[in-house]
């Protein structure tokens, strides 16, 4: 070998080992740092927080502005301690409450955007006064822009007389109690906060403390900022689709580029949290046609207004503050849609003109196939079978017919208490990770 090529693959190894270490080192001792002041809801959520905020020092890298929201049901849950500490880590932190999209617009000018902090974000997204005047759906609109590189706010110079293109792209945490706009948790890394358990403790944080964490923030900096064009063109190999993957590629890639056990970590905390997420969605559908079957009574039609009023005055359901707001008609039938269901022009049987609403024959072959209750063991066993309505010897099931919700004393169909366990799905996706997987088959097929 040429000793000048075996100098210069030294010096190569050399580095790639120094930034290995460096890289790994630094996001171990950021995640310390943040689980000894914040108790996280599970290992993936503390694994997310550290990646994102070593993101945040490389934003002109990424494609897509990842956001964060950190929620949680009531107050005490964590929220506010955890923005303090990505505030004093992160690349140049813009912290703020109940501000204005104007403000937060001018704020985003130049090349190098700071990383927005929005706190008590639920009293925008939630609040009366806002939803009138138009502050939340100004503010949404933002937020969700600045998702993707190179979309525009566009406001009207009332002094030039001519359109301004502001720039959105940024980097943005969003914490508040309760769920945000559905639209806005769909380009986010997701961490629900709760309330330290008795046996959970966690280090008092105080100004003191802050010099310690400025100087992690620099060393993160002086790390992943160099390196701003190789991560850049960085293709990784993502464990999600869509979406999910634009939002989760910047901290992946960062942890591609720390090494060590970061990619996996990274890539368990991506399958781990988007399927919360998926199971969240999945769950709300079939609630909501458990519940129009519950109101809809004897009609053939009803209108879209009249399912909505319906629907939000059901006590314990959440439709009548969904993301913060009444559930839309444009939120209906975005759930209603992975089941068949959309909205047509009907008549009610008392109304004399017609409106968009929903035909009782489009919802009755999804009540029949979701409106029950239905144990884990049939799923498997009923695969391959028969679909001629019979129950047989073999099946393991306690079936409730959505008649059954509305008429309980009638019989019961069956109640059968054999016990069946659920067996793993193979899923290459998933296994390339070294993760079982349950949820994931049907993306790897």
């Amino acid at each position: 070998m040429d000793p000048q090529n075996q100098e210069e693959f030294d010096a190569y190894v050399a580095e790639l080992l120094a930034t290995e270490a460096t890289g790994a080192q630094l996001l171990d001792e950021l995640h310390a740092t943040l689980t000894r002041y914040v108790v996280f809801p599970s290992a993936e959520a503390a694994d997310a927080v550290t990646l994102y905020v070593a993101a945040t020092h490389a934003q002109p890298a990424w494609e897509h502005a990842t956001r964060l929201v950190i929620k949680s049901p009531i107050k005490r849950c964590g929220k506010s301690r955890l923005q303090e500490i990505i505030a004093e880590t992160c690349h140049r932190p813009l912290r703020t409450a109940n501000c204005s999209t104007a403000a937060l617009v001018r704020s985003i000018g130049g090349d190098d955007p700071p990383t927005i902090l929005l706190d008590e974000a639920d009293t925008i997204f939630g609040g009366k006064k806002s939803s009138k005047d138009g502050v939340a759906e100004d503010l949404r609109g933002f937020i969700n822009a600045g998702h993707s590189r190179g979309v525009p706010y566009l406001r009207w110079d009332m002094t030039a007389r001519q359109l301004e293109e502001c720039p959105t792209f940024g980097m943005a945490v969003l914490g508040g109690i309760g769920d945000m706009p559905d639209t806005i948790e769909d380009r986010a890394v997701i961490v629900s906060m709760r309330r330290r358990g008795p046996t959970e403790t966690v280090a008092q944080f105080r100004r003191r403390n802050v010099p310690a964490l400025h100087d992690l923030q620099k060393r993160l900096h002086e790390w992943i900022r160099p390196c701003v064009e190789k991560l850049a063109a960085t293709e990784p190999t993502m464990p999600v689709q869509d979406r999910a993957a634009d939002t989760w590629e910047p901290l992946v890639i960062v942890a591609e580029h720390a090494r060590g056990d970061w990619p996996d970590r990274a890539r368990r905390a991506c399958l781990t949290m988007t399927g919360e997420r998926n199971a969240e969605d999945d769950t709300a559908g079939e609630r909501l046609l458990a519940d129009l079957y519950d109101v809809w009574g004897d009609e053939e039609y009803l209108f879209t207004t009249t399912v909505l009023d319906r629907l939000q005055n059901i006590d314990e359901a959440p439709w009548a503050d969904w993301y913060g707001k009444p559930l839309t008609n444009r939120g209906l039938a975005h759930l209603l849609k992975p089941y068949g269901i959309r909205s047509r022009t009907v008549r009610e049987p008392a109304a004399v003109s017609t409106a968009k609403g929903y035909a009782r024959a489009d919802l009755t072959d999804p009540w029949g196939r979701y409106v029950t209750s239905v144990t884990a063991s049939q799923t498997d066993e009923s695969a391959g079978q028969p679909c001629d309505g019979r129950v047989t010897d073999d099946e393991s099931a306690s079936v409730t017919s959505p008649d059954l919700r509305k008429h309980p004393d009638r019989d019961a169909v069956t109640d059968v208490t054999d016990e069946q366990v659920e067996p793993a799905i193979d899923c290459p996706a998933c296994a390339r990770w070294g993760i079982a997987c349950y949820e994931h088959a049907g993306a790897a097929s």
